[in-house]
């Protein structure tokens, strides 16, 4: 997640199109339905409906936590291999997307790299592209995949790239066909300004931008005193991934903290209608959240955050583990 205006670094230098993708078109939000939790008593409505009922909603499949870690592990791994950090224009951010792209290509996604320039270095977004579903109705998540120069990134941002990842990866498992396109995508430079997911907003023509009718956004979900807030943007949206957390019984909060300063952004000023998951930064946890969530009160949800002990001990497995469930439900549940 990027600094607040007066803190962070301000983009420098024209954007520029090398590689432009702009593929498919838009996703129409479907309806939230029950949580994942209610998938069995569903599915025993299906059975005796009237042979006129509606398709049964297909279940999203549980996104395993050892995939998940697996790659943060990398992230961290490139991180360690390149000056300690996957910052834009530096070697470790073109490792990691080298290695998304790469599990994305195996898995028979279509992807495309977007380039651009910032602060006198070159950035790149990558974008992925599942085959089927209706091209004028696409559902979006997506994630940014740079750190600060200051650190590895693996709470900010690599627990949503590697989520948003492995949610990819199972939708390709599964061979999930969905009434919908889906399209993923990782953004570089949002430390620096949202920039990437800027200029992939801004490279799309009215047109498209249009059709695009959910973006599911996802900026650090494993901190290590984590809380649960769901972005207050688009209703359904926001019902969905409600719905699931009150399915497991947890309580969840409208998150403030990071308004305006992830890749959400560029998309809801678009008009695109938007939501996401955050599970806190350098906001301290209250005594009544603490009653809620657990952790630990007066703390902040992530003390690494922006700083180099920002590494893979640096995450709280529970929180990745629901966050990771709740994207691909959320995936699931508005793409069909």
């Amino acid at each position: 997640m990027k600094l607040p205006l007066s803190g962070r670094a301000l983009t420098a230098g024209a954007v520029a199109v090398a590689t432009l993708v702009t593929g498919g078109s838009a996703a129409g939000v479907a309806s939230a339905s029950a949580p994942a939790s209610a998938s069995a008593s569903a599915s025993a409505s299906a059975r005796t409906a009237p042979a006129s009922a509606p398709a049964a909603v297909v279940a999203a499949p549980d996104i395993p936590i050892a995939n998940v870690k697996a790659h943060l592990t990398k992230l961290q791994s490139i991180a360690t291999a390149n000056g300690g950090n996957r910052a834009h224009g530096r070697a470790g951010y073109q490792a990691s997307l080298d290695y998304v792209k790469a599990k994305l290509d195996a898995a028979g996604f279509t992807t495309r790299v977007q380039q651009f320039t910032a602060s006198g270095r070159t950035g790149y977004n990558l974008i992925a592209d599942w085959p089927g579903g209706d091209a004028n109705e696409v559902v979006m998540a997506g994630s940014h995949l740079d750190s600060v120069t200051s650190g590895p990134g693996i709470n900010d941002n690599g627990s949503g790239s590697s989520a948003v990842l492995e949610t990819a990866l199972a939708v390709a498992r599964s061979g999930y066909q969905p009434a919908k396109h889906l399209r993923f995508a990782w953004w570089g430079a949002e430390e620096l300004g949202l920039v990437g997911s800027r200029h992939y907003v801004s490279s799309l023509g009215s047109a498209d931008r249009a059709k695009i009718s959910g973006y599911l956004n996802f900026d650090m979900i494993g901190s290590p005193n984590p809380g649960y807030f769901v972005y207050d943007d688009d209703p359904t949206i926001e019902k969905t991934f409600k719905d699931y957390f009150a399915g497991l019984g947890i309580s969840t909060e409208i998150e403030t903290e990071g308004d305006g300063r992830s890749d959400h952004a560029p998309f809801k000023n678009a008009g695109v209608p938007v939501g996401g998951l955050f599970s806190g930064a350098d906001y301290r946890k209250t005594s009544a959240q603490a009653a809620k969530w657990g952790g630990t009160v007066g703390q902040p949800f992530d003390r690494c955050y922006h700083s180099s002990c920002d590494t893979t001990a640096n995450i709280d497995d529970t929180a990745l583990d629901r966050n990771s469930d709740a994207i691909a439900y959320a995936v699931w549940e508005l793409s069909q």
